[in-house]
């Protein structure tokens, strides 16, 4: 019966909560481990991928979710109330983000580059996207393909990211086209608040679980990523869905679970090429596990090594061109990956040998509190002592240069376009959180520490590796564009989750001491409750009160703010103007940059752009002229495209074919977004053949 009911005392609300909490996980990890496949076989397209992913996902959530457990016991007369609060935060939070979901198509950043990768998929289920020289005459030495996010390689495009998250919002574009990819966001986002409450509720307990999913989903990085797509989204659910899969291996002793995990927890590499790095103390604790006989120590390390194989195998053969962009980065990280491998084989061989050693010998625990708030301090006085630069050595880092040192001026700072603003980053999470949550996530986290060297709650193991080793490395290189909010997706994928954890750990922490401390006396607050009860759930209320007001504070000015609107309208609207048979020429810069992709995916059109020689704002005439013939001899209409009509004037009668004025979100460098930035793109078309 415990496989039923999952153990004596457990209630049906209980196990039910349980079950919830690691659903998206197993349902995301089934679609992937059926999508990745078809993908690269070159056949991603409904008719295959929905019947495999039911059964897939059909036999993973019935041997999966038998084994997981109630993350904890609650009241008989409470024990629905952790699983109605967490349902209602994630319904609201999804209603509110499908409200305000940003229609970012046209690519300036990546949550564009994603939709357009994912328009792709959507229409042709099928990798790389062919140039289509052949509708511009056979091309033409003045013509390009590629565009920001997309690649040129020899007669095909490929698309610069990981092909996770548009495998992931692919099927919305099947079943309603483009408003429903974006609308898969508000979905994923809501989701994700799902899994982070099932792992508060297996470590600090259930009814902490709807005051978990509240303070992340009011933090403005978590909306920012559920309005628009972004890659952080997914790997939420798959880093703590898995979490939470391993956490019920570890109590329950299944390796179903253990399996499904170490998968989810791989498979993060497939959403992020940075999941390289964060995966690397499962890795560890894999081994520890190995080196400590426990059964689900193999079928972690598994599930694990075939997540991060499928990942790296995408990225060789798919993304190759993002793995030569990042190798500056990429490298040390392998060979940090190499090292933690090496060093976990042989220390999971010497534990094996001569056990576990005994660190309370060296009062190690007693260091936790003092390292955790050194560690603290060091970050928060970081900009006192260094400013971090990094040297342009590539075209891409020039632009970021440029663009740095554009926000400079507007904000009247120093200029200084190398500046990265990294030695900033814990202030950064103080801006989305506040100062409050960031003191009470190094209590929390010293407490855990020190729990841990005297070898108790081990629960917490693998959740505070993962915390503070992705957080150190963030903190100290985010490795981004450092405008805000942009620069807050580093954050959000595990740096905030992670504190909020600790800082919730700390308050229930002080709750339950408070609770010893003033036990019961004949003075009753009310039936059944004690003054020390009583105060308990005080100090509990001023504890989350301290999470969740500033947190809504720092995210009000953004909240109900709309963004990129209209452009899905527009981009249609523009795609009925090209017309059938065309051939698209984008002959100027920034339009080339913004909707080649766009065009080629969306309106199902050949697009190309004619080379803009430096210092010109648009593509030589006789070069324009000479393509244009070539593509009317082949038998297609010519369409012109520029940012100006001015642009494509001398070409033909003009008409502007894609106008918004709009918001957009702000960039901000050395203090919080505190608004929205307007935003006005327009493009003008020409159509030399036209005789109307």
């Amino acid at each position: 019966m415990d496989d039923i009911d999952g153990g004596p005392g457990a209630s049906r609300a209980d196990l039910l909560f349980a079950r919830l909490t690691v659903a998206p996980v197993i349902l995301l990890v089934s679609w992937l481990v059926v999508g990745l496949p078809l993908l690269m076989a070159g056949v991603f397209r409904p008719w295959a991928a929905i019947p495999l992913f039911v059964v897939v996902a059909a036999v993973a959530l019935t041997f999966g979710l038998r084994a997981v457990r109630p993350a904890g016991r609650t009241p008989g007369r409470f024990s629905w109330w952790p699983l109605a609060g967490v349902l209602a935060v994630a319904v609201a939070f999804g209603a509110l983000q499908l409200v305000m979901c940003s229609q970012q198509i046209v690519v300036r950043r990546d949550p564009a580059s994603y939709f357009n990768f994912a328009t792709w998929l959507e229409g042709h289920g099928s990798l790389p996207i062919p140039q289509m020289r052949w509708a511009f005459g056979g091309g033409d030495g003045a013509l390009t393909y590629g565009s920001p996010a997309f690649y040129q390689r020899g007669g095909v495009l490929v698309p610069q990211f990981m092909a996770g998250m548009p495998l992931i919002v692919t099927p919305g574009g099947w079943l309603g086209g483009s408003y429903a990819t974006l609308a898969m966001m508000p979905l994923i986002g809501a989701l994700a608040l799902i899994s982070f409450a099932g792992v508060t509720a297996r470590l600090i307990g259930p009814r902490w679980a709807p005051v978990a999913a509240l303070a992340l989903g009011l933090t403005w990085p978590m909306m920012m990523i559920s309005r628009s797509i972004y890659s952080e989204t997914g790997a939420l659910i798959l880093m703590f869905g898995g979490l939470a899969l391993i956490l019920d291996a570890m109590r329950s002793g299944r390796r179903m679970p253990a399996l499904l995990g170490g998968l989810a927890l791989g498979l993060t590499i497939l959403v992020r090429i940075d999941g390289i790095r964060d995966v690397l103390p499962v890795l560890a604790f894999a081994g520890l596990l190995l080196a400590l006989r426990r059964r689900v120590g193999l079928p972690l390390l598994a599930g694990l090594t075939v997540g991060v194989g499928a990942g790296l195998l995408e990225a060789v053969v798919m993304s190759r061109p993002y793995l030569h962009y990042l190798g500056a980065s990429l490298r040390p990280l392998l060979y940090i990956a190499a090292a933690v491998i090496v060093a976990t084989a042989l220390a999971s061989l010497a534990i094996r040998r001569w056990g576990l050693p005994d660190l309370t010998r060296f009062r190690l625990p007693d260091l936790a509190v003092p390292a955790t708030f050194a560690m603290l301090a060091f970050f928060a006085a970081r900009p006192m002592f260094q400013i971090v630069r990094r040297v342009p050595h590539n075209l891409d880092d020039r632009v970021n240069a440029a663009f740095i040192a554009a926000l400079q001026r507007t904000a009247h700072l120093p200029l200084d376009p190398n500046r990265q603003y990294n030695e900033l980053s814990l202030h950064w999470v103080a801006w989305y959180i506040g100062v409050p949550a960031v003191l009470l996530a190094a209590v929390g986290a010293a407490l855990v520490l020190r729990d841990l060297l005297r070898r108790r709650r081990p629960d917490w193991l693998l959740p505070y590796a993962l915390i503070v080793w992705t957080t150190v490395a963030t903190l100290w290189r985010p490795g981004i564009t450092p405008d805000h909010p942009w620069a807050s997706r580093r954050l959000i994928g595990m740096v905030i989750p992670g504190l909020l954890l600790f800082a919730l750990w700390a308050v229930a922490w002080a709750a339950r001491r408070v609770r010893r401390l003033r036990p019961g006396r004949p003075f009753w607050l009310g039936p059944g409750r004690s003054v020390g009860v009583g105060w308990s759930g005080v100090s509990a209320a001023v504890g989350a009160l301290l999470i969740l007001v500033p947190t809504a504070i720092a995210s009000a000015p953004m909240t109900f703010a709309r963004t990129e609107e209209r452009e899905v309208s527009q981009a249609q609207k523009m795609c009925d103007a090209i017309g059938p048979n065309a051939s698209v020429l984008i002959i100027e810069r920034v339009t080339g940059d913004r909707f080649s992709q766009l065009i080629r995916g969306m309106c199902h059109t050949p697009t190309a752009r004619v080379t803009v020689r430096p210092g010109f704002k648009t593509a030589p005439d006789e070069d324009v002229m000479r393509i244009v013939r070539k593509v009317a001899a082949a038998g297609r209409r010519p369409v012109l495209l520029g940012a100006d009509g001015s642009d494509v004037s001398p070409y033909g009668p003009v008409r502007r074919v894609f106008h918004i004025h709009t918001r957009r979100d702000s960039s901000t460098l050395v203090s919080a977004p505190q608004g929205t930035w307007s935003l006005t793109i327009n493009v003008w078309m020409s159509d030399p053949m036209y005789r109307g």
